[in-house]
């Protein structure tokens, strides 16, 4: 029997194994998504048990990291493609995500994690408020355009009731007439 044989092989499989391929990632392939007020993201880890799995948040950075045990010794194996020893992936999470509240549960194979979006990065309504300077004027004008009201100085001789008028100009806004009417 004839066997042909390419000494690239194995080194290609080797590669495949290591780095993984766009159709086959190496290990922890993951789906993130947006689920009204949280983020979702779904490791598949077959294989690791509960235990073996541990959650670390520093900052803004969350590890994931998995131990799946290779194959027992004394073993002939004929094929071992699964890949095998500890395993860790980190996601760098946005400061919109609070760190502070990640839920995580573990399913079928599936390590499931919850973060929810920090309550400083939801939209909000801000109100509008009413800023008074404490100088209020009431003007009001009659048909005859003469002006009235109350200011500070209303009163006693020529002086005050100057004063009252400069003040009731500073207030009053002037809309210039059209010229050559």
């Amino acid at each position: 029997m004839l066997m042909r044989t390419d000494p690239f092989r194995e080194l290609d499989r080797l590669a495949e194994h290591v780095l993984g391929t766009s159709s086959r990632p190496a290990v922890m392939p993951m789906d993130a998504y947006r689920d009204g007020e949280s983020f979702v993201v779904e490791l598949d880890l077959p294989g690791v048990a509960l235990d073996a799995i541990s959650l670390d948040v520093e900052r803004n950075v969350l590890t994931v990291r998995a131990e799946r045990p290779g194959p027992q010794q004394g073993r002939e194996m004929v094929a071992a493609e699964r890949p095998a020893g500890v395993f860790s992936r980190q996601l760098f999470l946005g400061d919109t995500l609070d760190t502070e509240r990640v839920q995580a549960s573990y399913r079928d194979g599936v390590l499931r994690l919850t973060i929810p979006v920090a309550e400083r990065a939801k939209p909000r309504r801000i109100e509008i408020g009413h800023e008074s300077t404490g100088d209020d004027r009431t003007i009001s004008s009659t048909a005859s355009g003469s002006q009235g009201g109350s200011a500070p100085g209303n009163g006693q001789g020529s002086q005050g009731s100057q004063s009252t008028q400069d003040a009731q100009d500073r207030s009053e806004q002037r809309v210039p007439e059209p010229v050559g009417s």
